[in-house]
């Protein structure tokens, strides 16, 4: 600042100037409520970082923040971290961006048969589900085939990647653990559906999609009392590939009960989906479903679009899906051009933050998901994303692609835990949730009519019994009573 001369002390700069950390300091407390829950979970304030910025009223205003706590210090925001990775691909590619599966041909076709291979190479398709791999096999058909003798070729090569070996959490069966693909088909898992059947006293049994080979059991015994932790009590066995086992019962008063499961063998499960929905769709296969790459010479037969960025970018934020994330996070650098890479993502992630938010502390990304141990920002950067985003021609998407708290997605709960709490409504979040962390971010209208920011970060052993201490800052964003002013303390 112009008015900070040599001859002004250090405080009376740091008094002076707006963009000072001492300006914070009006407005660094913890409110009661929040030490309150802090406390009572055994967490200490330091443990949490805060920032509450009204959004600014028009351009060139640079709003105050309303709460500012530890806003500076860099932490581990979890799946919070997925607001970098869709913001940056809303940016990027655009809203209206598509991932474009091919289908090829390296025969002729007569008469409905292909002599030749069937190739199908994936785009980095986030969402390509049952439904509309089911759409992609009657688009075939009506293009004509519908018997190959030859081989169905998948190619994945559009990302270059290698699976990790381990799980994140020990818990490879869950479906968050999927790992990232070029042709990735329905999050390479499969649910598992039980419905009680009172009548036979068993449990009906479904498996989706279908896996050929995969041998499930049709139904399982039932028995009675309260439904508590029924997968446990299911005695499941899912080490075989082709065979899942229930050794256990399904309690009847659960009613319908769906299990998604990552398959345990994840670089077999694409080969066995796509051909047992071939099969299913009533085409022919004389040789098999294997992996490879598309030739030069081969003849395209049709393309496939995905869902739009902006439907896909709402699942990822709503929902915290990790691997669509990852998948989008990829695309960044395979849209360039060459195979998508980590490293490659981060290069470009990195060249787009230093071009739009100059001066701010730049974020450290992984996999782009936040299913990671190594990724890190302040709540300074996000806030600082959140602000400009909400002044872009993607604002309405991005804002779309939040939970809206106690309604939808992952903060839908909010209204089971406080049904009469003023947030209901009047919040779009994205929740972050690992092992020691817990966080909330995006923006919280108050009572005021005033929309704010707000970024929450708790990095703790007992970060998720400190949850009510985010309940309790969200309740306290909302009741700004009245306009917002330099002097709040």
């Amino acid at each position: 600042m112009k008015f900070c001369t040599p001859w002004l002390t250090g405080l009376i700069c740091a008094l002076l100037s707006p963009l000072a950390p001492a300006q914070h300091r009006h407005a660094s407390a913890l409110p009661t409520p929040v030490l309150k829950a802090l406390r009572q979970a055994q967490v200490p304030p330091h443990s949490m970082s805060v920032l509450v910025v009204p959004l600014p009223s028009g351009p060139g205003d640079a709003s105050r923040p309303r709460l500012a706590h530890r806003d500076l210090e860099p932490v581990n925001p979890a799946s919070v971290m997925k607001l970098f990775t869709t913001y940056a691909g809303l940016q990027l590619l655009g809203p209206d961006f598509t991932w474009r599966n091919r289908v090829y041909v390296d025969g002729p076709v007569q008469a409905g048969v292909l002599q030749g291979n069937l190739i199908v190479r994936g785009s980095g398709d986030p969402k390509l589900v049952v439904e509309r791999l089911q759409d992609l096999m009657a688009q075939i058909m009506t293009q004509g085939v519908r018997e190959v003798r030859g081989n169905i070729v998948l190619d994945r090569s559009v990302f270059d990647v290698t699976a990790r070996q381990e799980s994140f959490d020990d818990e490879p069966l869950r479906p968050y653990n999927a790992s990232p693909d070029g042709l990735l088909l329905n999050f390479k898992s499969v649910i598992y559906t039980f419905t009680p059947d009172p009548a036979s006293g068993r449990a009906l049994v479904r498996s989706e999609p279908p896996l050929a080979g995969l041998a499930v059991p049709a139904d399982v015994p039932l028995r009675s009392g309260p439904c508590q932790d029924w997968r446990s009590e299911l005695r499941a066995d899912f080490s075989q590939t082709l065979q899942t086992r229930f050794a256990g019962s399904y309690p009847a008063s659960c009613g319908e009960r769906a299990w998604p499961v990552a398959y345990p063998d994840p670089d077999d499960y694409a080969p066995r989906v796509f051909q047992a929905l071939w099969q299913q769709a009533g085409g022919k296969l004389t040789g098999q479903t294997v992996y490879g790459t598309s030739p030069a010479k081969a003849t395209l037969l049709l393309e496939a679009r995905s869902l739009p960025l902006a439907e896909v970018v709402a699942d990822i934020n709503k929902f915290s899906n990790n691997v669509m994330a990852q998948q989008l996070f990829l695309t960044l650098s395979s849209d360039l051009g060459a195979p998508g890479r980590f490293e490659a993502s981060r290069l470009r992630v990195s060249q787009w933050w230093r071009t739009q938010f100059p001066g701010q502390t730049e974020p450290v990304l992984d996999n782009g998901s936040g299913l990671s141990r190594s990724e890190r920002s302040t709540a300074r950067s996000l806030s600082a994303l959140l602000q400009k985003a909400s002044q872009s021609e993607e604002a309405q998407a991005f804002r779309n692609s939040l939970s809206v708290a106690g309604v939808d997605g992952t903060t839908a709960r909010l209204k089971d835990r406080q049904p009469h709490a003023a947030a209901i409504g009047r919040a779009w979040l994205k929740t972050g949730s690992l092992r020691d962390v817990a966080s909330i971010a995006g923006y919280v209208q108050g009572d005021s009519g005033h929309l704010y920011t707000l970024v929450a970060v708790l990095n703790h052993a007992n970060a998720q019994q400190a949850r009510p201490a985010l309940d309790a800052l969200l309740e306290w964003t909302v009741r700004d009573n009245g306009p917002v002013s330099a002097s709040r303390k």
